[in-house]
């Protein structure tokens, strides 16, 4: 599913207009993304949590030149599922 069929899907349930679903899910990224900008944790309780983790700096391999390259530190976004989401797709 893509960004336009989910806001068609959540419009449809909500009972929305699409513009106005696509709207309040652009707000709803881009406070996550600030958030996550920012270094604050985002808890969406029951669904999952948004943080971002620190990757320090390591030495990799450039696959076709087997040539030792150095890969910077980062912070990398990272999504953890809640227990009520790892239920909903686990479900027999």
């Amino acid at each position: 599913m893509n960004k336009k069929e989910l806001i068609e899907k959540a419009a449809q349930q909500a009972g929305l207009s699409q513009k106005d679903t696509a709207a309040a899910l652009n707000a709803i990224l881009a406070t996550i993304t600030e958030s996550l900008v920012n270094k604050e944790k985002v808890a969406l309780i029951g669904f999952g949590t948004f943080e971002t983790k620190d990757r320090a700096a390591r030495t990799g391999k450039n696959p076709r030149t087997g040539e030792a390259v150095q890969i910077e530190a980062a912070a990398v976004p990272a999504f953890k599922a809640g227990a009520a989401l790892k239920n909903a797709v686990n479900v027999k």
